[in-house]
């Protein structure tokens, strides 16, 4: 294929982004990104550049790319997440399956690193409905392990819901010295959730209230009586998503309710609140991602609060064999 295999770097940012623009053009996956989102995505402090990124070129034009991330134990596992694309002017030539095999040997080494004596598991994930995505996973050893559910709802006509608080607990918008309450808030609210390691301060900063996206303005914290954290919604906006669709989306990226508070209507307060100040603010959309087996119930509220399914994803587990 005159193939040439090197790893990928900061100063591949315009090349990696005309890529994810092309594969979004062909796959539809709802999910946009600029070469400012591409930085982030790169430059995570888990990202290990040099020994765990790969870019695939042809005769000067990156044609595929992947990356490894570092692992953490989750409930006796060790899971290794990863991303990574093909051109599809370069699919069905092989080159997905040779990402895997790089995959898969990155993915050992670090097992090897971190603990070798826990089972270690690769992920691969993409939309449910990509059928060579879903043929490359069988064929290289990968099998469905969870299902999860792009949500959107419009802002601009239908009724939004209107809910208070629950007794005992003040609603307010997000703030700056609340930060790191609300980070160990977010960590004891999905101790429970499949697949979370619980987010330290560089995951914070890389992913929570230091990305980019993220919109002080659209969340906020419900507390209790003596100012703990019972519950917080985490909003994101995408300049990418927007220069693509035309509209604005306000995305709902982390609502969490620690166990003690659930079933009161915690939740629903903090959506109530944010989808309202999403509408004053512009924006004429509001999306979010569910796992489709969360263990809150989650999905059956978002249905009431009149989100629909757009797409499902699927993660894809296979072992490091």
């Amino acid at each position: 294929m005159d193939i040439v295999f090197r790893p990928l770097t900061e100063a591949d940012i315009p090349a990696l982004a005309g890529l994810r623009a092309a594969v979004e053009r062909a796959d539809r996956t709802g999910m946009h990104c600029d070469a400012a989102d591409v930085r982030e995505q790169i430059t995570d402090p888990k990202l290990d550049l040099t020994r765990n990124a790969v870019a695939a070129w042809h005769d000067g034009h990156l044609a595929a790319y992947a990356t490894v991330y570092e692992p953490e134990p989750v409930r006796g596992v060790l899971r290794f997440e990863t991303a990574g694309a093909v051109h599809p002017a370069w699919r069905r030539r092989g080159l997905g399956t040779e990402l895997i095999r790089w995959m898969r040997d990155r993915a050992r080494a670090m097992h090897t690193e971190h603990a070798a004596d826990v089972p270690g598991e690769l992920l691969l994930a993409g939309v449910a409905g990509d059928t060579g995505l879903a043929a490359l996973a069988e064929r290289t050893g990968f099998a469905p392990c969870r299902y999860w559910f792009s949500m959107s709802r419009d802002l601009r006509t239908e009724p939004l819901p209107h809910a208070t608080p629950p007794d005992g607990l003040r609603l307010t918008p997000f703030a700056w010295e609340d930060d790191e309450a609300v980070r160990l808030a977010h960590n004891e609210a999905f101790a429970d959730h499949w697949d979370f390691t619980g987010a330290d301060r560089a995951d914070w900063r890389a992913w929570g209230t230091g990305a980019r996206s993220f919109r002080p303005e659209l969340s906020a914290v419900l507390s209790d009586a003596v100012g703990r954290v019972a519950a917080y919604l985490l909003a994101d906006e995408y300049a990418a998503d927007t220069a693509a669709t035309g509209h604005r989306s306000c995305t709902v990226g982390f609502l969490g309710t620690l166990p003690a508070h659930r079933g009161r209507g915690a939740a629903r307060a903090l959506l109530s609140h944010t989808l309202r100040a999403a509408r004053r603010q512009g924006c004429e959309r509001a999306e979010l991602v569910v796992d489709s087996a969360n263990p809150t119930g989650a999905l059956g509220l978002y249905e009431r609060l009149g989100f629909a399914t757009d797409r499902m994803f699927v993660t894809y587990a296979g072992p490091l064999r």
